[in-house]
């Protein structure tokens, strides 16, 4: 056996038998704790978003009736979980027939300008775990004027996402573009995110990556 091989094993040796596990097992434990501690000092809340894409669709060409859709995988950062906060905006009738996949929805407050929906997921859940949650509501009289805008709000930590609008076959969009409220910026939509769907529908899209914490991005359109 070889100086370094020894001087190895006795490290390892003196580490096993300070903390009672192979040297191995301590490291991973080191680095466990370690991603812990991180969740717990960081402001992003019970969960992070590894994915999000929600679809507003526009029913009719008076702007009357929609339906807004969304779909969000989440991944949880801290033990005992037991609800899911989702939320929504608009200045006429909404969360029309909310449903909910998984969990139901057990109380609604308006905070301000947005209303706050709280979902039982009706199970614990612990650090790591993942949902799927699939979120469906009408609503009437929303979007009456000429000029509108649907609105993302990111509170939470998220890898992905994306934003659909769907405008009627004989209202396609004039003209879209994207605000970022905080930064007061505003970017115009190019055409190429602009698509026709096969029932004569047409459907715009934005999307990102790692879009920014708290920011408020805005899809505002003439039609």
């Amino acid at each position: 056996m070889s100086a370094d091989q020894s001087s190895t094993n006795i490290l390892h040796t003196l580490a096993d038998s300070i903390t009672g596990f192979p040297l191995v097992q301590t490291v991973q434990r080191i680095l466990q704790f370690g991603k812990r501690l991180q969740v717990i000092l960081s402001p992003t809340g019970i969960y992070e978003v590894l994915s999000y894409e929600s679809t507003l669709e526009l029913k009719d060409s008076d702007g009357k009736k929609a339906v807004f859709s969304k779909r969000e995988k989440v991944r949880y950062l801290q033990n005992n979980v037991i609800a899911y906060q989702d939320q929504a905006w608009g200045d006429g009738e909404i969360l029309l027939n909310y449903r909910s996949t998984p969990g139901k929805a057990v109380d609604m407050y308006r905070p301000g300008r947005k209303t706050v929906v709280l979902i039982s997921i009706q199970n614990i859940r612990q650090f790591g775990d993942q949902d799927e949650f699939l979120i469906e509501w009408g609503m009437k009289n929303c979007f009456l004027r000429n000029r509108e805008l649907w609105e993302t709000s990111v509170d939470h930590a998220t890898r992905r996402m994306r934003v659909n609008i769907i405008f009627p076959a004989n209202r396609p969009p004039l003209r879209v573009e994207l605000i970022e409220e905080t930064r007061h910026t505003s970017t115009p939509i190019s055409d190429e995110k602009l698509s026709k769907l096969m029932d004569g529908r047409w459907m715009i899209h934005w999307e990102t990556n790692n879009p920014r914490q708290y920011e408020r991005y805005i899809l505002q359109w003439d039609w």
